[in-house]
């Protein structure tokens, strides 16, 4: 086992994986930019090393202060968390190159699967399921081409995407060009990549993920699906667990696709292989996660694994204690809280939180890296907590996650509570019958959404 492990990330998955690390007797090392300098994860760290001003462009992306920050403070291993270089295969190699582990997928995988294009090929080939498209990236010409043969609707997406950004929904072929140059434009400015393809817009779909564990001797461990289709412009809200899409016989067939898949590539440690489910109940692969996922607090919580530990037993060279399918138990529901004014258009709300109260009781679990007092800078992600709740029944999940929503209080800045209470308490969320349109066709009649 490590002694020392670097987090290379800020926030909330900060503050979570250096509470495994600690439970595991590991210590654990931070980095921080000037305007994290108070911020929790750095109290909680039992080192903490300033890499760079506020931009994360100058310090948490900047591969080379985070590996000078691993070396100089003797860390065996780096945790990515999520986000920054989380799947970033050039960070990979720079700490295989530096004799420290990345808690991770090895580097060629990273870097197959992080180009989407590359990603279908693979999964083609294991047998995945795949949405009908182009066959791999091309000019407008090509993409026009294979538009036509799946169909429109089409989604053009860009090949290094991720987010949501070079993506667009192109409903007729006279909106192809205008929609290819925005997309390429777009996923170049963000990924420095403007290559692109085309999917068969399925719709409604629903957007499902399976959580897999894969040890370094090619044991593999599904940890059952998480239904992720509440979402705003590809960024997802709300989360759970079962999905109320899949019978027992779609479940089963989705996770031992991905068992195969993931003994096919040699994928390594934590991983999230995602799907669209459309109207007829079939599967379609979309991408990999090759990370932790924000969501996995749910996974956990059905299954009883704690996934952030189970990725550092791997990297250490452990086996995993289970193989197959882990057993899981009740109804898990997870909901973000961003720093955003949904009001104004989800407006980012940088500022200081004034007063917070977290819910409590049973069943109830938040992640969070922010306290009375806290200040939320402009310069990263929005999200500034996770509520997460367990029940033996989906409608039991429910009435806790409102009781715990209505609970909780933070004053100082706008955030997503009411907009989040308004989604849970929709006859769409209650029923289960929801796609990834749905918080679209909401947003004329939630409270939380009226202009001021």
């Amino acid at each position: 086992m490590f002694d020392r492990v670097l987090v290379a990330n800020r926030g909330e998955i900060a503050v979570r994986v250096i509470r495994a690390l600690h439970e595991l007797g590991i210590e654990a090392v931070a980095v921080y930019s000037t305007a994290d300098r108070d911020a929790l994860h750095v109290e909680l760290a039992d080192q903490a090393v300033c890499i760079g001003p506020p931009s994360a462009t100058e310090s948490y992306l900047r591969i080379s202060n985070v590996i000078a920050a691993a070396e100089t403070t003797g860390c065996d291993a780096v945790h990515p968390g999520y986000g920054f270089l989380a799947e970033n295969a050039e960070f990979v190699r720079a700490c295989d190159d530096n004799d420290v582990v990345f808690i991770g997928p090895p580097a060629d995988v990273v870097e197959q699967l992080g180009d989407k294009v590359r990603a279908k090929e693979a999964m083609a080939a294991a047998g995945v399921p795949l949405v009908p498209g182009s066959d791999g990236t091309g000019g407008l010409d090509a993409l026009r081409a294979a538009a036509a043969a799946a169909g429109f609707p089409v989604l053009l997406k860009a090949a290094a995407g991720g987010g949501g950004k070079g993506m667009r929904v192109v409903a007729a072929e006279d909106e192809l060009d205008r929609a290819f140059s925005a997309a390429t434009a777009e996923a170049d400015a963000a990924f420095g990549d403007g290559a692109m393809y085309v999917e068969k817009l399925l719709s409604p779909a629903r957007h499902v993920e399976i959580q897999v564990l894969c040890d370094e001797d090619g044991n593999v461990l599904t940890l059952g699906e998480r239904e992720c289709s509440i979402q705003r412009r590809h960024q997802k809200l709300v989360e759970e667990s079962p999905s109320a899409a899949l019978d027992a016989t779609t479940r089963e067939e989705m996770e031992a696709t991905v068992a195969r898949a993931s003994e096919a590539i040699g994928y390594r440690n934590a991983g999230t292989f995602e799907f669209l489910v459309g109207p007829d109940g079939a599967f379609h692969f979309i991408e990999v996660n090759c990370r932790l996922q924000v969501e996995h607090p749910v996974s956990e919580l059905v299954t009883g694994i704690d996934i952030v530990r189970e990725q550092i037993r791997i990297a250490a060279g452990e086996p995993l204690a289970a193989v197959g399918r882990a057993a899981r138990r009740g109804h898990a529901i997870e909901v973000r809280i961003n720093a955003e004014d949904p009001a104004r258009g989800f407006l980012p709300a940088p500022g200081r939180i004034v007063q917070l109260q977290l819910p409590l009781g049973p069943g109830v679990r938040v992640d969070t890296a922010v306290r009375a007092g806290s200040e939320i800078p402009p310069y990263y992600d929005s999200m500034i907590a996770k509520l997460v709740v367990w029940d033996d029944t989906r409608a039991a999940a429910i009435a806790r996650t409102e009781r715990a929503l209505r609970e909780l209080a933070i004053e100082g800045i706008p955030t997503t509570r009411e907009l989040a209470l308004d989604v849970i308490a929709s006859p769409e969320f209650r029923s289960g019958d929801y796609s990834i349109s749905t918080l679209a066709d909401l947003e004329h009649r939630l409270p939380s959404l009226a202009s001021p």
